[in-house]
């Protein structure tokens, strides 16, 4: 668990563990803290569309060399084997996690809601002009 004391970050933490993804991507994604608990790390592997994709995201705010203070957001960069770079903002509100593509407000999202036992979270993709997808995870540790 994170020991850092930012609230919306520390909110994160039910994301810890391993969870089998369904829907338009299958496989398995699992999340833990870097030491320090400044950052949650997903390492995923997952295949989409036939192709195996292992990739690895991290999850915090950004604060760059000589900054006072970290930014606004939950920002997070991913890495995979297909060599794309994707920035996502993360945003957790209640039950409801929404992964902003890019950034807060962008018309390419994921929101899902987590089950009351925290032990699901059921949602979609959504693009603009369509070829979004169902995308589920069912905690398996």
């Amino acid at each position: 668990m994170s020991d850092h004391t930012d609230a919306q970050l520390q909110a994160l933490d039910r994301l810890v563990g391993t969870w089998r993804v369904t829907g338009g991507s299958e496989g398995t994604v699992t999340y833990r803290w870097l030491e320090g608990g400044h950052f949650l790390v997903q390492d995923v592997d997952l295949t989409q569309e036939g192709m195996r994709i292992k990739g690895m995201e991290v999850i915090g705010r950004e604060r760059p060399f000589g900054a006072d203070a970290p930014g606004a957001d939950l920002r997070s960069w991913y890495y995979d084997s297909q060599g794309s770079t994707f920035a996502y903002v993360y945003e957790l509100e209640g039950d409801t996690l929404t992964i902003w593509s890019g950034e807060k407000g962008s018309p390419a999202y994921y929101k899902g809601t987590f089950d009351a036992a925290g032990t699901s979270v059921t949602g979609a993709w959504v693009y603009p002009g369509g070829g979004g997808y169902d995308s589920a995870m069912t905690r398996v540790s």
